[in-house]
Protein backbone atom coordinates (compact mmCIF):
# COMPACT_ATOMS: atom_id res chain seq x y z
CA UNK A 1 0.00 0.00 0.00
CA UNK A 2 1.13 3.55 -0.82
CA UNK A 3 0.39 6.78 1.03
CA UNK A 4 -0.36 9.99 -0.90
CA UNK A 5 0.36 13.27 0.89
CA UNK A 6 -2.07 16.08 -0.04
CA UNK A 7 0.54 18.62 1.15
CA UNK A 8 -1.76 19.96 3.88
CA UNK A 9 -4.30 21.36 1.44
CA UNK A 10 -7.44 22.40 3.32
CA UNK A 11 -9.71 23.22 0.35
CA UNK A 12 -12.46 20.58 0.24
CA UNK A 13 -12.97 20.96 -3.51
CA UNK A 14 -9.27 20.27 -4.12
CA UNK A 15 -9.07 17.37 -1.68
CA UNK A 16 -12.05 15.61 -3.21
CA UNK A 17 -10.56 16.25 -6.65
CA UNK A 18 -7.34 14.52 -5.50
CA UNK A 19 -9.31 11.50 -4.34
CA UNK A 20 -11.35 11.38 -7.55
CA UNK A 21 -8.19 11.62 -9.65
CA UNK A 22 -6.67 8.69 -7.78
CA UNK A 23 -9.81 6.62 -8.40
CA UNK A 24 -10.06 7.49 -12.08
CA UNK A 25 -6.35 6.99 -12.78
CA UNK A 26 -4.41 3.85 -11.79
CA UNK A 27 -1.05 5.37 -10.85
CA UNK A 28 0.35 2.40 -8.90
CA UNK A 29 -0.32 -1.33 -8.71
CA UNK A 30 -1.21 -1.30 -5.00
CA UNK A 31 -3.93 0.31 -2.88
CA UNK A 32 -3.49 3.98 -1.95
CA UNK A 33 -4.19 5.62 1.41
CA UNK A 34 -5.07 9.30 1.34
CA UNK A 35 -5.68 11.60 4.32
CA UNK A 36 -7.02 15.15 4.19
CA UNK A 37 -8.38 17.84 6.48
CA UNK A 38 -10.95 20.32 5.18
CA UNK A 39 -11.63 23.86 6.27
CA UNK A 40 -15.29 24.29 7.38
CA UNK A 41 -17.38 22.63 4.69
CA UNK A 42 -20.41 20.48 4.01
CA UNK A 43 -19.80 17.45 1.84
CA UNK A 44 -22.97 16.33 0.07
CA UNK A 45 -23.61 12.77 -1.08
CA UNK A 46 -23.67 12.23 -4.85
CA UNK A 47 -27.42 11.57 -4.95
CA UNK A 48 -28.58 14.22 -2.49
CA UNK A 49 -30.55 17.40 -3.01
CA UNK A 50 -28.15 20.10 -1.78
CA UNK A 51 -30.84 22.69 -1.14
CA UNK A 52 -32.64 20.35 1.25
CA UNK A 53 -29.52 19.27 3.14
CA UNK A 54 -27.88 22.57 4.09
CA UNK A 55 -28.88 25.61 6.12
CA UNK A 56 -28.04 27.97 3.26
CA UNK A 57 -28.23 31.27 5.15
CA UNK A 58 -25.93 29.93 7.87
CA UNK A 59 -23.53 28.48 5.29
CA UNK A 60 -23.25 31.82 3.50
CA UNK A 61 -22.89 33.86 6.69
CA UNK A 62 -20.09 31.64 7.99
CA UNK A 63 -18.17 31.08 4.74
CA UNK A 64 -18.74 27.32 4.74
CA UNK A 65 -17.86 25.55 1.49
CA UNK A 66 -20.40 23.13 0.00
CA UNK A 67 -19.07 20.34 -2.22
CA UNK A 68 -20.89 17.38 -3.79
CA UNK A 69 -18.69 14.27 -3.69
CA UNK A 70 -18.76 11.30 -6.07
CA UNK A 71 -19.97 8.73 -3.54
CA UNK A 72 -23.46 8.15 -2.16
CA UNK A 73 -24.40 8.43 1.49
CA UNK A 74 -25.45 11.44 3.53
CA UNK A 75 -24.25 14.99 4.05
CA UNK A 76 -21.46 15.54 6.58
CA UNK A 77 -19.91 18.59 8.19
CA UNK A 78 -16.10 18.92 8.09
CA UNK A 79 -13.83 21.35 9.88
CA UNK A 80 -10.21 21.57 11.00
CA UNK A 81 -10.92 19.27 13.94
CA UNK A 82 -11.88 16.43 11.62
CA UNK A 83 -9.76 14.39 9.22
CA UNK A 84 -10.76 12.13 6.35
CA UNK A 85 -9.23 8.81 5.38
CA UNK A 86 -9.61 7.17 1.96
CA UNK A 87 -8.58 3.75 0.68
CA UNK A 88 -8.37 3.73 -3.11
CA UNK A 89 -7.89 0.46 -4.97
CA UNK A 90 -9.07 -1.81 -7.75
CA UNK A 91 -12.65 -2.93 -7.25
CA UNK A 92 -12.21 -6.48 -5.98
CA UNK A 93 -15.86 -7.11 -5.14
CA UNK A 94 -15.64 -5.49 -1.69
CA UNK A 95 -18.03 -2.63 -2.50
CA UNK A 96 -20.30 -2.00 0.51
CA UNK A 97 -17.96 -4.07 2.74
CA UNK A 98 -17.39 -1.35 5.32
CA UNK A 99 -16.12 -3.81 7.92
CA UNK A 100 -12.91 -4.69 6.06
CA UNK A 101 -12.26 -1.07 5.12
CA UNK A 102 -12.73 0.46 8.57
CA UNK A 103 -10.97 -2.25 10.60
CA UNK A 104 -7.44 -0.73 10.35
CA UNK A 105 -8.78 2.61 11.64
CA UNK A 106 -10.69 0.90 14.45
CA UNK A 107 -7.60 -1.06 15.51
CA UNK A 108 -5.42 2.07 15.48
CA UNK A 109 -7.89 4.00 17.64
CA UNK A 110 -8.24 1.13 20.08
CA UNK A 111 -4.44 1.08 20.52
CA UNK A 112 -4.65 4.79 21.31
CA UNK A 113 -7.18 4.23 24.09
CA UNK A 114 -10.57 4.30 22.36
CA UNK A 115 -11.18 0.65 23.22
CA UNK A 116 -14.92 0.71 22.51
CA UNK A 117 -14.53 1.96 18.92
CA UNK A 118 -16.58 -0.24 16.57
CA UNK A 119 -18.50 -0.38 13.29
CA UNK A 120 -22.25 -0.28 13.84
CA UNK A 121 -25.16 -0.31 11.42
CA UNK A 122 -24.53 0.27 7.77
CA UNK A 123 -21.51 2.56 7.74
CA UNK A 124 -20.95 4.36 11.06
CA UNK A 125 -18.08 4.10 13.55
CA UNK A 126 -19.19 4.51 17.16
CA UNK A 127 -17.49 4.86 20.51
CA UNK A 128 -19.59 4.16 23.61
CA UNK A 129 -22.62 4.13 21.34
CA UNK A 130 -22.00 7.58 19.82
CA UNK A 131 -20.98 8.26 16.23
CA UNK A 132 -17.58 9.79 15.47
CA UNK A 133 -17.19 8.63 11.88
CA UNK A 134 -19.40 8.25 8.81
CA UNK A 135 -18.22 6.26 5.78
CA UNK A 136 -19.11 5.99 2.10
CA UNK A 137 -17.93 4.28 -1.09
CA UNK A 138 -17.71 5.02 -4.80
CA UNK A 139 -16.76 2.79 -7.74
CA UNK A 140 -16.02 3.56 -11.38
CA UNK A 141 -14.50 1.58 -14.23
CA UNK A 142 -13.10 -1.16 -12.02
CA UNK A 143 -11.68 1.22 -9.38
CA UNK A 144 -13.15 2.24 -6.04
CA UNK A 145 -12.64 4.41 -3.01
CA UNK A 146 -13.87 3.79 0.51
CA UNK A 147 -13.67 6.95 2.58
CA UNK A 148 -14.62 8.09 6.04
CA UNK A 149 -14.24 10.82 8.62
CA UNK A 150 -12.77 10.88 12.11
CA UNK A 151 -14.11 13.65 14.34
CA UNK A 152 -11.18 14.43 16.63
CA UNK A 153 -11.94 17.89 18.01
CA UNK A 154 -14.69 19.17 15.69
CA UNK A 155 -17.07 21.98 16.63
CA UNK A 156 -20.05 19.72 17.27
CA UNK A 157 -22.61 22.52 17.46
CA UNK A 158 -21.83 23.35 13.83
CA UNK A 159 -23.22 19.99 12.73
CA UNK A 160 -26.69 21.17 13.76
CA UNK A 161 -26.15 24.74 12.64
CA UNK A 162 -24.93 23.96 9.14
CA UNK A 163 -26.95 20.87 8.27
CA UNK A 164 -30.70 20.64 7.84
CA UNK A 165 -31.24 16.89 8.40
CA UNK A 166 -33.98 14.98 6.62
CA UNK A 167 -36.89 14.47 9.04
CA UNK A 168 -37.57 10.94 7.79
CA UNK A 169 -34.03 9.86 8.65
CA UNK A 170 -34.16 11.34 12.13
CA UNK A 171 -37.54 9.79 12.95
CA UNK A 172 -36.60 6.40 11.53
CA UNK A 173 -33.72 6.16 13.98
CA UNK A 174 -35.82 7.26 16.96
CA UNK A 175 -33.59 10.19 17.92
CA UNK A 176 -34.20 13.85 18.58
CA UNK A 177 -31.29 15.52 16.78
CA UNK A 178 -28.04 15.00 14.99
CA UNK A 179 -26.19 16.57 17.92
CA UNK A 180 -27.31 13.82 20.30
CA UNK A 181 -25.71 11.11 18.16
CA UNK A 182 -22.25 12.48 17.44
CA UNK A 183 -19.10 12.85 19.51
CA UNK A 184 -15.43 13.58 19.08
CA UNK A 185 -12.98 10.73 19.60
CA UNK A 186 -10.82 13.07 21.72
CA UNK A 187 -12.39 12.23 25.12
CA UNK A 188 -11.80 8.51 24.56
CA UNK A 189 -8.11 8.41 23.62
CA UNK A 190 -5.20 8.26 26.09
CA UNK A 191 -4.00 11.48 27.74
CA UNK A 192 -0.83 11.67 25.64
CA UNK A 193 -2.94 12.33 22.53
CA UNK A 194 -5.43 14.85 23.91
CA UNK A 195 -3.33 17.98 23.36
CA UNK A 196 -2.29 17.11 19.81
CA UNK A 197 -3.32 19.07 16.75
CA UNK A 198 -5.55 17.31 14.25
CA UNK A 199 -2.55 17.04 11.93
CA UNK A 200 -0.36 15.44 14.61
CA UNK A 201 -3.11 13.01 15.59
CA UNK A 202 -3.60 12.09 11.93
CA UNK A 203 0.13 11.44 11.53
CA UNK A 204 0.15 9.00 14.46
CA UNK A 205 -2.78 7.15 12.91
CA UNK A 206 -0.76 6.94 9.70
CA UNK A 207 2.18 5.28 11.47
CA UNK A 208 -0.16 2.85 13.23
CA UNK A 209 -1.82 1.80 9.98
CA UNK A 210 1.53 1.25 8.22
CA UNK A 211 3.05 -0.40 11.30
CA UNK A 212 6.15 1.81 11.32
CA UNK A 213 7.71 4.17 13.85
CA UNK A 214 8.95 6.97 11.59
CA UNK A 215 7.26 9.02 8.89
CA UNK A 216 10.08 8.38 6.41
CA UNK A 217 9.38 4.65 6.62
CA UNK A 218 5.89 5.09 5.16
CA UNK A 219 5.75 3.91 1.53
CA UNK A 220 4.67 6.93 -0.51
CA UNK A 221 3.63 7.98 -4.00
CA UNK A 222 4.50 11.63 -4.65
CA UNK A 223 2.06 13.55 -6.83
CA UNK A 224 3.84 15.03 -9.87
CA UNK A 225 3.29 18.43 -11.48
CA UNK A 226 1.27 16.68 -14.19
CA UNK A 227 -0.83 14.97 -11.50
CA UNK A 228 -1.59 18.31 -9.85
CA UNK A 229 -2.50 19.86 -13.20
CA UNK A 230 -5.09 17.14 -13.82
CA UNK A 231 -6.37 17.40 -10.24
CA UNK A 232 -7.11 21.10 -10.67
CA UNK A 233 -8.81 20.40 -13.99
CA UNK A 234 -11.15 17.98 -12.18
CA UNK A 235 -11.76 20.59 -9.51
CA UNK A 236 -12.76 23.20 -12.09
CA UNK A 237 -15.02 20.77 -13.96
CA UNK A 238 -16.81 19.44 -10.90
CA UNK A 239 -16.10 20.20 -7.26
CA UNK A 240 -15.38 23.91 -7.61
CA UNK A 241 -18.38 24.38 -9.90
CA UNK A 242 -21.76 25.68 -8.71
CA UNK A 243 -23.64 23.62 -11.30
CA UNK A 244 -22.12 20.44 -9.88
CA UNK A 245 -22.56 21.32 -6.22
CA UNK A 246 -25.98 23.00 -6.39
CA UNK A 247 -27.38 22.92 -9.91
CA UNK A 248 -28.56 19.34 -9.69
CA UNK A 249 -31.15 20.25 -7.06
CA UNK A 250 -34.30 21.53 -8.82
CA UNK A 251 -37.83 21.46 -7.41
CA UNK A 252 -40.29 18.81 -8.64
CA UNK A 253 -44.04 18.29 -8.90
CA UNK A 254 -44.10 14.86 -7.25
CA UNK A 255 -41.97 13.65 -4.36
CA UNK A 256 -42.00 10.13 -2.91
CA UNK A 257 -39.43 9.18 -0.27
CA UNK A 258 -38.83 6.41 2.23
CA UNK A 259 -36.08 5.42 4.64
CA UNK A 260 -35.24 1.78 3.92
CA UNK A 261 -32.76 -0.19 6.10
CA UNK A 262 -30.10 0.36 3.40
CA UNK A 263 -30.70 4.10 3.11
CA UNK A 264 -33.05 6.92 2.15
CA UNK A 265 -34.54 6.87 -1.39
CA UNK A 266 -36.25 10.02 -2.66
CA UNK A 267 -37.95 10.07 -6.08
CA UNK A 268 -38.78 13.42 -7.72
CA UNK A 269 -40.84 13.64 -10.93
CA UNK A 270 -42.18 16.35 -13.17
CA UNK A 271 -45.21 14.94 -14.98
CA UNK A 272 -46.93 16.45 -18.01
CA UNK A 273 -49.81 14.90 -19.97
CA UNK A 274 -49.46 11.74 -17.88
CA UNK A 275 -45.77 11.19 -18.71
CA UNK A 276 -42.63 11.73 -16.67
CA UNK A 277 -40.83 14.68 -18.28
CA UNK A 278 -38.03 14.91 -15.74
CA UNK A 279 -36.82 12.54 -13.01
CA UNK A 280 -34.32 12.90 -10.18
CA UNK A 281 -33.47 10.31 -7.57
CA UNK A 282 -31.93 11.53 -4.35
CA UNK A 283 -30.89 9.67 -1.23
CA UNK A 284 -28.01 8.40 0.88
CA UNK A 285 -27.95 4.86 -0.54
CA UNK A 286 -24.75 3.34 -1.97
CA UNK A 287 -25.12 2.34 -5.61
CA UNK A 288 -22.50 0.82 -7.86
CA UNK A 289 -23.96 2.39 -11.00
CA UNK A 290 -24.63 6.02 -11.86
CA UNK A 291 -28.17 6.79 -10.72
CA UNK A 292 -28.48 9.10 -13.74
CA UNK A 293 -28.87 5.93 -15.84
CA UNK A 294 -32.11 5.16 -14.01
CA UNK A 295 -33.30 8.76 -14.25
CA UNK A 296 -32.81 8.77 -18.02
CA UNK A 297 -34.86 5.64 -18.69
CA UNK A 298 -37.74 6.95 -16.57
CA UNK A 299 -38.13 10.06 -18.75
CA UNK A 300 -41.01 9.73 -21.28
CA UNK A 301 -42.48 6.85 -19.24
CA UNK A 302 -46.19 6.95 -18.40
CA UNK A 303 -46.66 7.82 -14.76
CA UNK A 304 -48.46 4.62 -13.82
CA UNK A 305 -47.51 1.45 -11.99
CA UNK A 306 -47.42 -0.85 -15.03
CA UNK A 307 -45.19 1.46 -17.10
CA UNK A 308 -42.70 2.11 -14.30
CA UNK A 309 -42.62 -1.61 -13.54
CA UNK A 310 -41.79 -2.28 -17.19
CA UNK A 311 -38.90 0.17 -17.05
CA UNK A 312 -37.59 -1.36 -13.83
CA UNK A 313 -37.71 -4.83 -15.42
CA UNK A 314 -34.75 -3.79 -17.52
CA UNK A 315 -32.70 -2.43 -14.60
CA UNK A 316 -30.47 -4.18 -12.08
CA UNK A 317 -32.20 -2.64 -9.05
CA UNK A 318 -29.66 -3.91 -6.51
CA UNK A 319 -26.76 -2.48 -8.50
CA UNK A 320 -28.15 1.04 -8.44
CA UNK A 321 -29.90 1.13 -5.05
CA UNK A 322 -28.72 -1.69 -2.80
CA UNK A 323 -30.75 -4.31 -0.95
CA UNK A 324 -34.26 -3.49 -2.16
CA UNK A 325 -36.81 -5.21 -4.41
CA UNK A 326 -38.47 -3.81 -7.49
CA UNK A 327 -41.87 -4.11 -5.83
CA UNK A 328 -40.71 -2.06 -2.85
CA UNK A 329 -39.58 0.79 -5.10
CA UNK A 330 -42.75 0.73 -7.18
CA UNK A 331 -44.86 0.67 -4.00
CA UNK A 332 -42.97 3.72 -2.81
CA UNK A 333 -43.63 5.63 -6.04
CA UNK A 334 -47.34 4.76 -6.16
Amino acid sequence: MYFVDNQNNYDASVNIAIETYLVENRLVDEPILLFYINAPSIIIGRNQNTIEEVNQSYVEANDITVVRRMSGGGAVYHDLGNFCFCLIKDDDGSFRDFASFTQPMIEALRKMGATSAELKGRNDLLVDGRKFSGNAMYAKNGRMTAHGTVMFKSELDEVNNALKPNKAKIESKGIKSVRSRVTNILPYVDEQYKELSTEAFRDIILLEIFGVEKREDVKEYHLTEEDWKKIYEIREERFGNWDWNYGQSPSFDIQKSHKFPFGLVDFRFNVKAGKITEAKIFGDFFGLGDIADVEKVLVDTKYDRASVNEVFNGIDINKYFGNVTQDELVDLIF
